[in-house]
């Protein structure tokens, strides 16, 4: 049986060794590379399956070496671990925007090392089946057509983020990187008013994708997104989209479809913000939500009263007493941040 194969990218001797020596007892092939940039060299030679790699290195730092290999295809799914000091753990937000998986901070025992390894590699494993999944949706828009085996291709060639409830994927105003689509879980994209309430734009479910606007249209992301729960993401990234639309029309017409079908929802929502009363416009909320998630035993939705207040553009105090009234009309049943709906056709009949 082959042994997994794992890099460390260290230039503390010490350290080095004496990780490569744990790995290896717990039955691992090491490769070790004194720095940064003798690390992307022997990573492109020996594609492992992990990479531990410091941060502070001479040649080439651990951000370097991170963004080097994802700019490489052939590199850009390994898990990658950083390797860092107590006091850089204040940089590790960047890190981990870039795309790195996890982080030890040393001086680590052998327990947290194999922990950090094993976790890392449980998850690689699992994201064949997200894979297949995610490409469901796009083989019933592109089926037939060469555009299609691209496409998958690129998807499964791309690390997945694992991301945990309320963490931010982009804010309003970066640059554009790409379009992300969603594994799993649930990502919601929001706007700040001037005077900071926010006004929820959309929610993107499995196999759904987020800030293709402003990849068509090479703009800086008009939204924040964030999650809003614990989601797992998957990055196309923006020069290798751009080249695959540009080449396979198809594909690039049905993403205009969903690009479209997305300002048709907005527009909606937008009109009911303007003429609809309050009761009416949590009524269509409940009912757009309803229409994602659906259970045995009837729609349940689990959903925070802020999040409905974003959503509906109206204070979370007034989506407050219309769920007591929804509740008393026995229209909905409510359990904490669970909301059972009870009577879809009195909401969807209710009067403006």
């Amino acid at each position: 049986m082959n042994k997994t194969r794992i890099l460390i990218i260290e230039d503390n001797d010490d350290i080095r060794e004496s990780t490569a020596e744990i790995l290896e007892l717990a039955g691992y092939t090491v490769f070790q590379a004194l720095n940064g940039k003798a690390g992307v060299d022997l990573a492109l030679q020996e594609l492992p399956e992990l990479i531990l790699c410091d941060i502070m290195m001479p040649e080439l730092d651990g951000y370097g070496v991170l963004y080097l290999l994802h700019k490489n295809p052939q590199t850009s799914a390994i898990p990658f671990i950083f390797l860092t000091a107590k006091a850089e753990r204040i940089d590790m937000r960047k890190g981990m925007e870039m795309g790195a998986d996890d982080y030890l901070t040393k001086p680590f025992d052998d327990v947290e090392l194999l922990n950090a390894i094993e976790s890392r590699l449980n998850k690689k494993n699992i994201q064949k089946s997200f894979y297949s999944k995610s490409l469901d949706q796009i083989s019933g828009l592109i089926s037939h057509t060469s555009g299609l085996n691209e496409l998958s291709k690129l998807i499964a060639q791309r690390k997945l983020r694992h991301i945990k409830k309320k963490q931010i994927i982009y804010y309003e105003g970066d640059t554009v990187n790409g379009i992300y689509l969603v594994m799993s879980g649930k990502v919601k994209t929001l706007r700040l008013s001037e005077d900071g309430r926010q006004l929820m734009t959309g929610i993107y479910g499995q196999e759904q994708y987020f800030g293709l606007a402003s990849l068509l249209m090479n703009e800086p992301y008009t939204e924040t997104a964030e999650a809003l729960e614990d989601a797992v993401i998957c990055l196309l990234p923006k020069d290798l989209m751009e080249e695959l639309l540009n080449k396979y029309p198809d594909i690039s017409r049905q993403f205009i479809k969903i690009l479209s079908d997305n300002v048709l929802d907005k527009e909606q929502q937008l009109l009911q913000l303007a003429y609809h009363s309050v009761r009416k416009r949590l009524a269509e909320v409940l009912i757009r939500l309803c229409a994602q998630e659906q259970v045995e035993g009837g729609l349940v939705l689990r959903v925070s009263r802020d999040n409905l207040a974003a959503l509906a553009g109206m204070a979370t105090e007034t989506v407050s007493r219309i769920l007591s009234d929804f509740k008393e009309e026995q229209l909905i049943e409510r359990k904490g941040s669970q909301i059972q709906v009870l009577d879809l056709q009195r909401l969807r009949n209710m009067k403006n």
